[in-house]
């Protein structure tokens, strides 16, 4: 995935004082971390004998590390307002933030609370304990001013998950990464609008 590279210098030195990580009621984890998705595939748990006649491979050539292919189910609503993805590992929702926040504002609208609470019960069903709250936006404006704001959303998504889900032994990671890591082109209106959005994420549980 492209990462954007702030466009003056003065902007990147304000964008790393900004991504210094809040203190919220929560206990965050500070340590760094990327958009679910982004990890590494894991190993595949076969091995595979690289002289096996069978494979006929060219003289001198070697496999490459073998990998898994991660199952991956997309679930979005006909609007496009709220987006589901259920791998082996992990539960993620996207909600972009036009059905969360007015526009360039961090405060919960009435129809925010519901949405999020439809996901603090999926959280409960999976018995997660440990959730990630990341804040997006598009490219329009400031890197240093998407960073302060996508943070500020993705705190006030937290806030409802820690009062809707009222359990100390969960660990949140709460981070805000401005334009970087878009799902869509920034070139058109319907592009920038998939990019503003806040994802909640957490490992599955073996229900």
């Amino acid at each position: 995935m492209t990462t954007t590279t702030p466009r003056l210098a003065l902007t990147l030195t304000t964008a790393a004082l900004l991504t210094i990580t809040l203190v919220t009621t929560a206990h965050a984890d500070d340590g760094p971390s990327v958009p679910p998705g982004t990890e590494p595939s894991a190993t595949a748990p076969v091995e595979v004998d690289p002289n096996d006649p069978d494979l006929k491979l060219p003289e001198g050539a070697t496999l490459a590390e073998p990998k898994v292919l991660d199952i991956k189910q997309v679930v979005e609503d006909q609007s496009g307002d709220e987006r589901r993805e259920d791998t082996n590992a992990d539960v993620k929702f996207a909600l972009q933030a036009e059905v969360l926040f007015g526009k360039d504002s961090a405060k919960l609208n009435g129809e925010a609370r519901a949405r999020i609470s439809a996901i603090a019960s999926e959280i409960k069903n999976q018995n997660a304990t440990q959730i990630r709250v990341f804040g997006f936006t598009d490219n329009l404006g400031s890197y240093a001013h998407g960073l302060t704001l996508s943070r500020q959303r993705a705190n006030a998504v937290q806030d409802v998950l820690d009062q809707q889900l009222k359990d100390s032994g969960i660990t949140y990671e709460v981070r805000g990464y401005s334009e970087d890591y878009p799902i869509a082109s920034n070139t058109t209106e319907s592009g920038r609008k998939k990019n503003r959005r806040v994802e909640v994420s957490f490992p599955r549980g073996e229900n």
